[in-house]
């Protein structure tokens, strides 16, 4: 099977990685791409023998092209050329760069018809209800890779959709679950990016610490899935066996259970419809002993209410959640801002600006970002 991987050397890049490299003989790769990290990207490119390694960083291209030299691997950069890249003509590609940056890429992607497995939540969230009409026109195939909406994804009678009642989204709660309001001002990003459970990236580490991953994905949810917005609901589950769980009208619940391994899900994507073996763990129920359910803390974890907010009104709301979100997480990485701080940007901003809905991928860009020019605003203010 001929593969792309954008976004191939962030942590869901370097899983799906690790499963192609297990069976060479299986998977050919085409294109590979990173943003800046021009060093990972050509050794995963040499030790893959892909065709194409591309940049986004073009001032990192000088450097990717000496490390390539004499391999026979062409290599570009900017970001047209990841684009291109997500043009090439191979039969499966992992859309994994993280944020608004992925979007058209995985939009480039399907106008190629072919399978696009997505771990970019963004493209959906910012855009879903334009990238969706994509994928029925051209003919792609859209599978999602977040375990989450993987977990779904399994679980889900697509033949009867009236039959489903409720789908239901597991969260970990993050390291926060149970700590004191007043007590999370002084969290810092290294005590934010510490999950207990999951093995992630800063930025994702944060939104789960806030909740607001789990609000983003239920934004994506509504779009990948035959539900409405009253359909969608969020459990905490801190041991992250219990994936996500499919509620059908009889009362019967459809879960999907695993040990908490990103390489799971994405195996389930490569192999799509059949199934590959992985390296990991196998889910021992007798050794975990038991299994906790609780309601999300909405007052702990506002990011999550605003989420939910977006996902009702839809329109450009979900776009600017996400660009503002993004930015108050970055800065929050880089200490500008404090950790209870983000939600309070990113509420902000939904209260300055309230666009028409978009209707083009280059009007949601717009939106974000103007959305994006607000929040930093923002952010000045509060380190100011």
């Amino acid at each position: 099977m001929r593969i792309s991987i954008l976004g191939a050397t962030g942590s869901i890049g370097s899983s799906t990685l690790d499963l192609v490299e297990r069976d060479p003989d299986r998977f050919e790769v085409i294109a590979l791409t990173a943003g800046s990290d021009a060093a990972r990207l050509a050794a995963a490119a040499i030790r893959t023998n892909a065709r194409l390694a591309v940049v986004a960083d073009a001032r990192k291209l000088p450097e990717l092209r000496d490390a390539l030299a004499g391999t026979g691997i062409a290599v570009a950069g900017g970001d047209d050329a990841v684009c291109d890249a997500a043009r090439l003509d191979c039969d499966w590609t992992m859309a994994a760069i993280v944020g608004c940056a992925g979007l058209k890429p995985a939009m480039a992607a399907l106008e190629q018809g072919r399978t696009v497995a997505l771990a970019n939540k963004e493209s959906l969230v910012s855009s879903g209800t334009i990238m969706m009409a994509a994928a029925q026109r051209y003919g792609a195939t859209l599978l999602p890779v977040d375990s989450e909406h993987n977990a779904v994804f399994q679980c889900l009678d697509r033949t009867a959709p009236r039959s489903v009642s409720r789908i239901i989204l597991t969260a970990s709660g993050g390291p926060f679950r149970t700590t004191p309001i007043e007590a999370m001002r002084a969290i810092t990003p290294e005590q934010a990016v510490a999950h207990p459970n999951w093995s992630m990236g800063a930025k994702i580490s944060v939104d789960s610490a806030t909740m607001m991953n789990k609000g983003l994905e239920l934004i994506e949810a509504r779009h990948l899935f035959p539900v409405a917005p009253e359909q969608l609901d969020v459990i905490v589950h801190r041991q992250s066996v219990v994936h996500s769980m499919v509620e059908y009208v009889d009362g019967s619940v459809l879960a999907q259970l695993g040990t908490p391994d990103m390489r799971t899900p994405i195996a389930y994507a490569l192999a799509w419809p059949d199934r590959m073996n992985t390296p990991c763990e196998r889910l021992d129920l007798a050794t975990i002993g038991s299994l906790d359910f609780e309601a999300p803390d909405h007052d702990r974890f506002p990011a999550l209410r605003l989420a939910k907010e977006a996902l009702v009104a839809d329109g450009a709301r979900p776009a600017i959640l996400n660009a503002a979100n993004e930015v108050a997480v970055a800065a929050f990485l880089a200490r500008r801002v404090g950790f209870l701080e983000i939600a309070a940007i990113v509420a902000d901003t939904l209260d300055r600006y309230d666009p028409a809905a978009p209707e083009t991928l280059d009007a949601v860009l717009a939106i974000d970002a103007e959305a994006r020019r607000i929040a930093g605003e923002r952010v000045k203010d509060c380190v100011a």
